[in-house]
């Protein structure tokens, strides 16, 4: 097995291992930011009001589903940047001048 191939798969196992480790060992339910906020609120200011009502409140699939979409579609920027820069590092590296915009020659005189 070849040194980067046995590096990746340590990665993966630590992935595996931060993600998964937490679920078995910590007690007690998982909370949102929001929700805790909320209860330090209304602790701290048992008379706050907020300033502005939301003008759209999903109920808890719709929302679950925007969170997901919102991920899909950062997880889909992120893979496009790496995909670009993975592509020009190669087309850089072959030598071949596609890696660069098209600029005209400096003695066109158009």
């Amino acid at each position: 097995m070849k040194r980067s191939t046995l590096v990746n798969w340590l990665i993966v196992l630590a992935v595996v291992a931060l993600a998964g480790l937490p679920l078995l060992f910590v007690e007690g339910e998982f909370g949102g930011a929001d929700g805790i906020a909320a209860e330090q609120i209304a602790a701290d200011h048992p008379d706050y009001q907020p300033w502005f009502a939301p003008l759209f409140e999903p109920s808890a699939e719709v929302a679950s589903g925007l969170f997901a979409l919102q991920a899909a579609i950062g997880a889909g920027f992120i893979g496009y940047y790496f995909g670009v820069a993975r592509t020009k590092r190669r087309l850089t590296a072959a030598g071949t001048d596609d890696a660069t915009p098209d600029t005209p020659p400096a003695d066109d005189t158009r």
